[in-house]
């Protein structure tokens, strides 16, 4: 599903539809069981056809500890790389804004080993570049709880970019990453903004600033 061949993807998205299928017929099932026993087998049934598929087998997770601790773990961060790199895929296919929102604040802690951190830095790259979509105002919290010199470099070479949206997003969440302290809300945003000269052709910022100003980074109008 995050595949860059177009042709691997439609062949995951292929199994991710026959798996939802099974989940759905076994849902059926379920809901038309009326004896103790018969719902018993029809709830173990989906259980484990539920398990094949995202984004349900998300759902009702049992961990632990932290994150990292749980078995589901890499599902967790396949499901949000590919909403970061295909979003309209993931949109079409598993749109749960809901377990993309838990997920990111499950993650966002400090304790993680190299391959997860490496991971949650490049989710981080991805979400900066793009226009805000839902819940990505979530990222700041992962971005806080990996901060280091590998973000902060891709979050510069964002900020030195021609995209406008790279660069406003980079910007603030660079600030945000200096002022550990200070909420991510939308006064922030707007104050933040005001404060640097957020507007057209600002030297600090590129100049295409302007096109995005009225748009809050990492939390602003919705999209997708």
């Amino acid at each position: 599903m995050t595949a860059p061949d177009p042709a691997e993807r439609a062949t995951a998205l292929a199994r991710l539809a026959g798996a939802r299928e099974e989940a759905e017929s076994a849902l059926l099932r379920l809901y038309k069981a009326w004896f103790p026993t018969s719902r018993s087998r029809a709830q173990k049934a989906y259980d484990e056809a539920a398990r094949h598929c995202l984004p349900h087998a998300l759902w009702g997770r049992q961990h632990s500890g932290t994150i990292d601790a749980w078995a589901g773990l890499p599902f967790a961060l396949l499901f949000l790389e590919w909403e970061a790199r295909y979003p309209q895929e993931w949109t079409e296919h598993a749109k749960a804004w809901g377990t993309k929102q838990s997920l990111i604040r499950e993650l966002a802690a400090a304790d993680h080993d190299d391959r997860v951190r490496a991971k949650l830095v490049e989710l981080v790259d991805l979400v900066v570049q793009r226009p805000y979509r839902c819940k990505d105002r979530e990222y700041v919290r992962v971005a806080r709880a990996v901060d280091g010199d590998e973000l902060r470099g891709r979050l510069h070479r964002a900020l030195r970019s021609e995209n406008s949206w790279a660069q406003l997003h980079a910007g603030h969440v660079l600030w945000l990453l200096d002022h550990p302290d200070v909420p991510n809300t939308r006064h922030v945003w707007r104050t933040w903004l005001a404060d640097t000269g957020g507007g057209c052709g600002t030297p600090a910022y590129g100049p295409g600033i302007a096109a995005c100003a009225g748009e809050r980074p990492m939390g602003g109008p919705e999209q997708g």
